[in-house]
């Protein structure tokens, strides 16, 4: 009579094993569909720029990097500068 209760027990444990794996997997996969959504993944391409550009710009203590600021600016203006150009030539 007491290995029919353990094993009733055991079979209870794993029964709720399981749904506990099927919930853990029900939830991977619906992040992993939101992850995958071109909104999400173009909003995450935004923030990762953005987030370079202020490193790119900024001192570790906020400051702004105004030789680098100037730098991306002349660089700006230099690529623009040449795409007038080559459109004026065509």
């Amino acid at each position: 009579m007491a290995e029919l209760e353990q094993k009733s027990t055991s079979v209870g444990a794993i029964e709720a094993d399981i749904n506990a794996t099927r919930d853990r997997l029900a939830a991977t996969i619906d992040e992993l569909a939101f992850r995958a959504q071109p909104k999400e993944i173009a909003r995450r391409e935004v923030a990762s720029v953005k987030a370079s550009l202020y490193t790119a710009t900024h001192t570790p203590e906020g400051d702004l990097r105004v030789e680098r600021v100037a730098a991306i600016g002349a660089a700006v203006a230099a690529v623009l500068g040449l795409v007038i150009w080559r459109r004026t030539r065509d």
